[in-house]
């Protein structure tokens, strides 16, 4: 494909920054990538322009009517969703796309319907119940509602902010055993998070992040990667992936956490995984790529705990690393999601 006009949106710290100042910015953090991690923004717009795109590099700090003059002054070819959160919240980071699809932008990634529904914990379970996958039982709490007497699902139970993502208000402490723990977890979540809440079933079993690209009936499911606890210095209910699990280097050495492709899976298992992961894709109304997050039990159960449609894709986290090992560099993998955008939009 030649070489294309292709803006990043993205949500910035950065009050009135240029896209000339985050490019200056971009090139500063990927001469120093041996050192620290540059943005992700930043390695989108670097690996767009070694694939040989003009790239526009537009942050959204307080508004993205922000970037709609430069966007209409530069009139992209494709838009690059590189949006979190939106004014700090990431449960309204759908505004972004939603924006861009009214102003009748080419743009990468889920729509706002796949991100509202996939951020709603409930309702995507609902969803995917409906269509034969497995999924814990679950109650949810609204905000205005305490935790009066026992749910009817089993204990332990494992309560999160309904809306939340990348692991926020998940802790050890989110596993309950009974219901004065649930109904002071479910208060805590009221409380910090300001949100209802869900507490879901406890699926005791591996954890695993199965990477999706592609649309329709054109998916590729990624090799699989896992979050692997040390049996010896973690107990069954600990091995979950709490914001200090996934993000927190000295606790994930102090408890032996480390992120790989998957260990050995039986067949079966394997042709379930990948059974689910397409389902859940389609039902849920996914584009371009997403991760499912899976747990899967001694017995060879496949459980779907949730979807991120607008997953972190920073090279060397999950899904970029899935993608290297079948076969793309990070370069490949931002045009892989390129064009499968482009093409999406072709056949409609």
């Amino acid at each position: 494909m030649r070489g294309m006009r292709i803006a990043v949106v993205f949500d910035t710290p950065y009050e009135g920054w240029t896209p000339e100042d985050h490019a200056a910015r971009m090139a500063k953090e990927v001469a120093n990538w041996k050192r620290d991690e540059p943005e992700m923004e930043y390695q989108i717009g670097h690996a767009l322009l070694k694939r040989g795109h003009e790239v526009l590099l537009a942050g959204i700090r307080r508004d993205i009517g922000e970037v709609l003059p430069l966007l209409a002054e530069w009139k992209p070819d494709l838009v690059v969703n590189g949006a979190e959160s939106y004014r700090g919240l990431a449960e309204l980071d759908y505004l972004v796309p939603a924006v861009l699809e009214a102003e009748g932008y080419r743009y990468t990634g889920s729509p706002p319907l796949a991100l509202l529904v996939t951020r709603n914990k409930a309702m995507s379970k609902k969803v995917l119940a409906y269509h034969d996958i497995r999924v814990p039982g679950f109650v949810t709490y609204r905000l205005t509602e305490s935790v009066r007497s026992a749910p009817e699902v089993a204990f332990p139970l494992i309560v999160k902010p309904l809306q939340a993502d990348a692991s926020a208000g998940i802790a050890i402490a989110s596993v309950v055993q009974d219901r004065e723990a649930l109904a002071e977890r479910v208060d805590f979540v009221h409380e910090r998070f300001n949100q209802p809440a869900i507490a879901e079933e406890f699926i005791e079993g591996r954890e695993l992040y199965a990477s999706v690209v592609g649309n329709d009936d054109r998916l590729e499911i990624l090799p699989l990667t896992e979050m692997v606890f040390d049996p010896e210095k973690t107990k069954p209910e600990e091995r979950i992936a709490t914001q200090y699990a996934k993000w927190d280097e000295p606790y994930r050495e102090r408890r032996g956490i480390r992120n790989q492709f998957a260990r050995r899976i039986s067949k079966a298992a394997r042709a379930m995984i990948e059974e689910t992961a397409r389902t859940a894709y389609r039902a849920l109304w996914l584009r371009d790529y997403a991760r499912l997050d899976i747990r899967l039990t001694a017995k060879g159960e496949v459980w779907f705990i949730e979807a991120n449609a607008n997953p972190f894709i920073s090279y060397g986290h999950d899904v970029a690393s899935a993608a290297v090992k079948a076969g793309m560099n990070y370069y490949a993998f931002i045009q892989r999601i390129v064009d499968e955008a482009m093409a999406r939009y072709e056949r409609a």
